[in-house]
């Protein structure tokens, strides 16, 4: 089994935060707590600094100058990058010159608390499968805290003593700076550009991806989408580290896949049948390759087959995730709002014929066009700061800049007949127009179901 003390050489006592957020929060008070001492640099509104520095007594300096930057980061042991801080930033800048080491809260974690931690990194589906491998276990009776890239860090969740394993949302701001992570089970879904406003370039993201295997040892198991060309191409070549593949196919070039899909049956290794697709809350492609992942992982951390089968049956899906709003004049209206690239929008639309897009927001430094591949468009309206972009990825396709939801709702409504689909999946950030991609979704529900209430029939009183 591998080594997961690497980080309990953790001997750090000054570590300079770089930026605020909950993650760094987190850290903030499990530092002080265990008696580090904590230099915060933020950008954003001084506010959060200042409580925090009275909540914990944390040296808080707001927008340093770039001199400033490099002095503090030279007095501190190690530097803590609050996930999502772009790499061009100061503070990363300040660290290479001075040769400080940067850490995330990974390191904290494993320095700290010794529990299995089952990781889950892609550029897509990674809180549906999370969601889903915390589902399994909970029902083969396992205690399990799904934390990281969710509402509570991992830095957090291991002050609770019941959980005993953590699922792990592991993206590529966390692991990119982790000097050790063995997780007991590692599991990568995809690969596609995403997060060049943060990663210098394509092959950094790629290299952060990467990371989930690299401290793997005996006893671990690697989890690989077998059809993913950058995933299988970094398969780790570990001894003693257990491979498992998964792919909707039995076999992909030439090595046999260990859960796949035969019959309209989603299987394990040995004739091991785990669920019929048509008892799944969807039979997308892209879900039934979530559902083979979750099961590997589950698995292989723990989870019997009966509480796979349990969980399976009773989950109902994310919101905002290919989600069915509603319908009307025979057209269906589905929110995808959490597609915020454009591999997310392919994904979607490959479950589809026909297809009304609304797409755009704010580009993440992604290339647009590549959406020009989704399957079936029959008409496009674009939303956002990247609304022509859209647009233009589709010459020929009818299409609308949007100035609103509600100008985008009734312009795709119009463009849609009876058997389409209109589809929100944005392939872009929320950050334009809306605090978030869940407030995009409600927004594009809210003005779908006042679209569907203006076509109901009168009651037989006649009242509207």
């Amino acid at each position: 089994m591998a080594d997961r003390s690497g980080a309990a050489a953790f001997a750090f006592h000054r570590v300079l935060l770089g930026g605020l957020g909950v993650t760094n929060t987190a850290a903030a008070r499990a530092l002080v707590a265990r008696g580090h001492e904590v230099v915060l640099v933020d950008d954003g509104a001084p506010e959060a600094g200042q409580r925090l520095t009275d909540e914990l007594g944390v040296s808080f300096h707001h927008r340093p100058d770039a001199s400033a930057v490099v002095a503090l980061v030279a007095a501190a042991d190690a530097v803590l990058p609050a996930p999502g801080l772009p790499e061009s930033h100061a503070v990363f800048v300040a660290a290479e010159e001075t040769a400080t080491p940067v850490i995330s809260e990974f390191d904290l974690a494993s320095a700290w608390d010794d529990r299995p931690v089952l990781a889950v990194t892609g550029t897509n589906g990674k809180t549906t499968v999370v969601t889903l491998v915390a589902a399994m276990l909970e029902a083969s009776g396992v205690a399990t805290a799904a934390v990281g890239n969710l509402e509570v860090p991992l830095v957090a969740a291991i002050a609770d003593p019941v959980p005993s394993c953590f699922v792990v949302e592991a993206s590529s701001f966390r692991l990119g700076h982790s000097r050790h992570f063995a997780p007991r089970v590692g599991t990568w879904l995809n690969f596609a550009p995403d997060h060049l406003d943060v990663h210098p370039d394509l092959a950094s993201y790629r290299r952060a991806k990467a990371r989930i295997w690299a401290d793997m040892g005996p006893g671990d198991t690697a989890v690989v989408n077998a059809v993913d060309e950058v995933v299988a191409a970094e398969e780790p070549l570990i001894d003693g580290v257990e491979v498992l593949r998964f792919a909707l196919a039995r076999e992909v070039d030439g090595r046999i896949v260990d859960f796949h899909e035969a019959d309209r049956v989603l299987m394990g290794p040995d004739g091991l049948e785990l669920v019929e697709v048509d008892a799944l809350w969807s039979t997308l492609p892209h879900d039934r390759l979530n559902v083979l992942a979750a099961a590997a992982t589950a698995l292989s951390g723990g989870a019997s087959v009966d509480g796979v089968r349990r969980a399976l049956t009773n989950f109902g899906g994310l919101p905002h995730r290919v989600q069915l709003v509603g319908e009307t004049g025979g057209v269906r209206y589905y929110d995808d709002s959490k597609a915020t690239a454009p591999h997310a929008t392919l994904a979607a639309t490959a479950g589809f014929d026909r297809v009304v897009l609304v797409a755009g927001g704010r580009n993440k430094g992604l290339d647009l066009s590549e959406i020009a591949s989704a399957n079936g468009v029959v008409g496009v309206v674009g939303i956002g700061e990247a609304a022509t972009e859209v647009v233009a990825a589709f010459p020929g396709v009818p299409s609308k800049v949007a100035t609103s939801m509600a100008d985008a709702v009734s312009a795709a409504s119009g463009m849609a007949t009876a058997g389409d689909v209109v589809l929100l999946s944005p392939g872009c950030a929320s950050f334009d127009w809306y605090g978030s991609y869940a407030e995009r979704g409600d927004a594009f529900t809210a003005e779908v179901q006042m679209l569907i209430d203006a076509h109901l029939p009168n009651d037989a009183g006649g009242r509207a």
